[in-house]
C-alpha cells in the first residue's frame, strides 16, 4: 500500500482513499458517541451551520471544541461524552481541525475517520477494501500534531503488515509518541478549555472501540456512521 502523510492545506487533490486522522479529540469523541448509542454524526462545516441544524431538530445534540456556549449541548471532551445517553440520536460536531479534515475530502472514493481508539478497525476495513493508495489526513496543528502523525503511521503499519503480531503489540512507541504530543500536554495542563481530566487517557485507549468510522455526503451534509468490519479468515491480527 502507498501511504502518504498530509496536512489538510497540503491536500492538492481529492484523493481516493483519505482516513482523517484527529486523536485529540475529534474522532475520539465522535467513536464515544457511537458507542454511546448514537445513529450518525453530522460533520458541521461551521458554527453556524450547527446551531441552525439545531434550530431545525432540537432533538439533535450538538458539540463543539472549548467552552460551552449557548445552543450547544456539549463540547468535544471525550470524558464528559461518555456520560450522555446518546441512543439513536443525531449528534452535529464542529472542531477546529477534524471536521475541517472530513470536510476537505469529502469527495474521496471512501472517507474514513479516526484515533486511536478505532485504529485496528480502521486498518482492518482498509485491508479488506485491498486500498492501493491511502491518503492520511494529518488534521491537528497544520499537519504537524505528533499524536494525529503516530496514529496515521499505526494505522498504516497494520494495513501493510508490517506490525505482524496481535492488534496492539507493536503499538508501545506510536502511543509514547501521542502522549508527549503539544496537544496531550496542553489538555493535561488545562490550556485548552472544555476538558474532562480524563480525556488524554480516553484519546490513547487503543482498540477501545469494534468499528470504523465512514464518512459519506447524503444530501447537502457529510455524515459519520459506525461500520463493524470482521475479522478476515486467518487474519493474525485479530
Amino acid at each position: 500500500m502507498d501511504a502518504r502523510f498530509l496536512g489538510t492545506a497540503e491536500l492538492a487533490e481529492v484523493p481516493s482513499v483519505a482516513v482523517v486522522v484527529d486523536v485529540m479529540r475529534a474522532f475520539t469523541v465522535a467513536a464515544w458517541a457511537f458507542g454511546r448509542g448514537a445513529e450518525r454524526i453530522v460533520l458541521a462545516e461551521s458554527l453556524d451551520e450547527a446551531l441552525v441544524l439545531k434550530a431545525r431538530h432540537p432533538e439533535w445534540v450538538t458539540l463543539k471544541d472549548g467552552p460551552p456556549a449557548p445552543g450547544f449541548d456539549t463540547v468535544n471532551s471525550p470524558g464528559l461524552l461518555r456520560t450522555l445517553d446518546l441512543d439513536g440520536r443525531t449528534v452535529v460536531q464542529k472542531t477546529t481541525a477534524g471536521t475541517v479534515g472530513a470536510l476537505a475530502v469529502r469527495e474521496a472514493q471512501l472517507v474514513l475517520c479516526a484515533g486511536f481508539v478505532v485504529a485496528e478497525a480502521t486498518a482492518r476495513l482498509l485491508r479488506t477494501r485491498g486500498s492501493d493508495s491511502v491518503t492520511f489526513v494529518v488534521t491537528g496543528e497544520d499537519g504537524q500534531a505528533e499524536e494525529d502523525l503516530a496514529c496515521a503511521q499505526y494505522i498504516a503499519r497494520r494495513v501493510t503488515g508490517a506490525g505482524t503480531g496481535p492488534a496492539g503489540e507493536d503499538s508501545a512507541e506510536f502511543l509514547r509518541r501521542a502522549a508527549g504530543s503539544r496537544a496531550a500536554v496542553e489538555l493535561a495542563e488545562g490550556v485548552r478549555q472544555g476538558v474532562h481530566p480524563d480525556d488524554v487517557a480516553l484519546c490513547l485507549e487503543l482498540d477501545r472501540f469494534p468499528f470504523a468510522m465512514v464518512a459519506t455526503s447524503e444530501g447537502s451534509l457529510m455524515v459519520l456512521r459506525p461500520c463493524t468490519v470482521p475479522p478476515l479468515t486467518g487474519d493474525a491480527s485479530a
